[in-house]
């Protein structure tokens, strides 16, 4: 058969033997390495090639102007004594980290702000898995049910801090009123360090464990059925079909859920900023986050955006750290991949 070009006509046959002329080619002019295109054909060479790239541009170009940018400037000025007033000073190299590091308040950030990360984003991924499972069973006005979960998210975060603020007061909130009712001690959910922090995982956990709920259900309603129909035939109870057949089934979303509480639970700042009306993180910093802290840093008495953008890119580490150690502790709990016990071979009898 004859060659083809781009317009579907065809050209005289192609010799079927390499032509020793055409370098080893099958010697049809129009298939030769140096052989002229039209405009078409290389327009279309061009499109093949190219189009990928144009596709997926867009999403870079704004990364790199809003994300990669900023991020490279941010250490830019770690490295230099920046003033909010006076603007850019000196060269300092790693001194900001140094002095970023030694001051009391970064100690009690950071712990702060893990406790609060912790108290938060362990509750939270559980009664998301149970209200998943909950909503996925036959209930009755299901949309009604998984719409209400969703109405905390959409809630603005500022209004979320200020209603548990008052519900958490420490005289007059509603948690103590109820505590005082039953003839029990009030507790000071704004004096005391740990009940604080209780208190901001509660804002959080309000805010989004039904959005993770939702997120679960969809990765839930995927599990084929026919795994269920087979937990049935064996006898199992829905609480064992819940822990032998949907939790494995849900452990890349599990992956996914924890990476994304982690790198939100680290960053938190409008919750216990608004916890108070000072917005200082508490009269001795009881409830103070890392986020909190750069903000105090740049913007408050010391107005440093050194030592703030130092605090910046120590958060951006431990973040990677925590995320990369969450990422191969769940894709080997996703894997399933337990060690494997070495057996001993049966020892073959002799036969005398």
């Amino acid at each position: 058969m004859g060659c083809r070009r781009s317009t579907g006509r065809r050209h005289p046959p192609c010799p079927a033997r390499p032509s020793p002329t055409a370098g080893g080619h099958h010697g049809c002019p129009r298939h030769r390495p140096g052989a002229t295109l039209t405009w078409r054909q290389r327009l279309s060479r061009i499109d093949v090639r190219w189009s990928p790239y144009l596709y997926i541009a867009p999403f870079f170009i704004v990364f790199a102007i809003v994300g990669l940018y900023p991020l490279l400037y941010t250490a830019y000025v770690s490295m230099h004594q920046w003033h909010l007033i006076g603007g850019q000073g000196d060269f300092v190299g790693l001194q900001n980290y140094v002095d970023v590091v030694q001051q009391e308040r970064f100690t009690r950030a950071l712990v702060n702000t893990f406790s609060i990360f912790l108290l938060s984003s362990v509750p939270q991924v559980i009664a998301a898995i149970v209200i998943a499972a909950i909503l996925d069973a036959n209930l009755r006005a299901k949309t009604f049910w998984r719409m209400g979960v969703l109405v905390p998210y959409v809630v603005a975060p500022v209004a979320v801090s200020l209603i548990f603020s008052k519900i958490f007061a420490d005289q007059s909130g509603l948690i103590n009123t109820l505590l005082t009712g039953w003839g029990l001690d009030p507790i000071g959910f704004h004096s005391d360090r740990w009940a604080s922090h209780v208190a901001i995982a509660a804002m959080v956990n309000f805010r989004w464990t039904g959005y993770n709920a939702l997120i679960f259900l969809a990765a839930m309603q995927a599990v084929p059925r026919d795994l269920y129909e087979a937990a049935i035939v064996d006898g199992a109870s829905r609480v064992r079909q819940f822990f032998s057949v949907t939790v494995p089934m849900l452990r890349p979303t599990i992956i996914f859920v924890i990476i994304t509480s982690t790198i939100g639970g680290l960053q938190i700042f409008d919750e216990p900023r608004m916890y108070d009306t000072l917005g200082l993180g508490g009269a001795d910093r009881q409830w103070m986050t890392m986020t909190m802290f750069l903000y105090e840093l740049g913007w408050g008495a010391q107005k440093s955006f050194g030592r703030a953008a130092a605090v910046a890119w120590i958060l951006f580490f431990i973040i990677v750290a925590i995320g990369m150690v969450n990422f191969a502790l769940t894709r080997r709990i996703a894997s399933g991949d337990a060690p494997r016990v070495r057996r001993r071979r049966p020892r073959k009898e002799v036969v005398r």
